[in-house]
């Protein structure tokens, strides 16, 4: 992964309707989502020139700004063509897609509803969000201070940007303390998820995932429910008790920056990445590549 800087690289950013040059796409500091958080993103890979669930990531784009209040000036068909084509002018086949739509600045203060609502996409190079090692032997989990919260005090089913306020802080003290990672609870105590991945635990030969209703129901924890059961894998969506963390044989990550990611260690339980983790590395890998079927003459 290149350590170069985000904001001094070349390429191409898709900006409002059209291609800027990468040290050009930039926004003013008055930007009402800098200030306020009224901005939502996606987060998207791309395997052999073609975006893993392109056209759900960009309605989800559009379902994450309207609970916010923001309508999206493109359709979803026109956000699938600029991120095809913004995959094109950068010459890449395998990367990382990040849509963001943010409000902008003709109004400053909490409330912005004349704010312009703009739309940019940028791609890049992005291996595996954990590193290959920590991969292999399963990454290291404390246990964040932080809590999911509630439904009707965060629009939590948005990929909203301010939610994540929380995943920084309770990464940055995991990082700090010599953890990949951090798992976090609800605002109930139940077991929620990593800062940026949903969780699945394997329990008497049974996946289990905690129910997603006060964090996102991400796309690759769908997929990821799919592959199992297609693979004779039970899977039970439930609310997990901490305490239930003993009883998991196995534990992996779900993201499309964490693909499927195994499990080592949350705090003081120890699990040993087995034959459930291979089963949903090796399928995710093969249905992530897979060529899209030929539509029926």
């Amino acid at each position: 992964m290149s350590t170069t800087p985000f904001h001094d690289r070349d390429g191409w950013i898709w900006m409002d309707g059209k291609l800027v040059e990468w040290r050009s796409a930039n926004i003013h500091v008055l930007t009402h989502g800098l200030h306020y958080a009224s901005s939502v993103f996606e987060g998207e890979r791309a395997y052999n020139g073609r975006i893993f669930k392109g056209t759900e990531h960009s309605k989800r784009l559009e379902f994450s700004a309207t609970t916010l209040g923001m309508k999206l000036p493109f359709s979803t068909a026109e956000l699938d063509a600029a991120k095809a084509l913004t995959l094109e002018k950068n010459g890449l086949t395998d990367a990382y897609i990040r849509p963001v739509a943010w409000r902008g600045s003709e109004m400053m203060g909490v409330s912005a509803q004349a704010n312009t609502i703009h739309v940019a996409i940028a791609v890049w190079e992005w291996p595996s969000y954990f590193s290959a090692e920590a991969k292999m032997k399963g990454i290291r989990l404390t246990l964040s201070d932080w809590r999911r919260p509630s439904p009707d005090s965060a629009p939590v089913h948005a990929k909203a940007a301010g939610l994540y306020m929380i995943c920084t802080l309770a990464k940055h003290k995991a990082e700090a303390a010599g953890y990949q990672d951090a798992l976090m609870y609800d605002y109930r105590g139940y077991v929620a998820e990593a800062t940026g991945a949903n969780v699945f635990i394997a329990i008497d030969g049974k996946l289990h995932t905690p129910t997603a209703d006060c964090f996102l129901n991400g796309l690759t924890r769908q997929t990821a429910i799919e592959l199992a059961r297609r693979n004779g894998i039970e899977v039970v969506e439930r609310h997990i008790q901490p305490d239930e963390l003993a009883k998991g044989t196995e534990v992996f990550l779900t993201g499309t920056a964490a693909e499927i990611t195994p499990v080592g260690e949350i705090g003081p339980h120890r699990f040993t990445p087995g034959q459930i983790c291979k089963t949903m590395i090796d399928a995710y890998s093969v249905e992530v590549r897979k060529e899209p079927k030929a539509a029926a003459a």
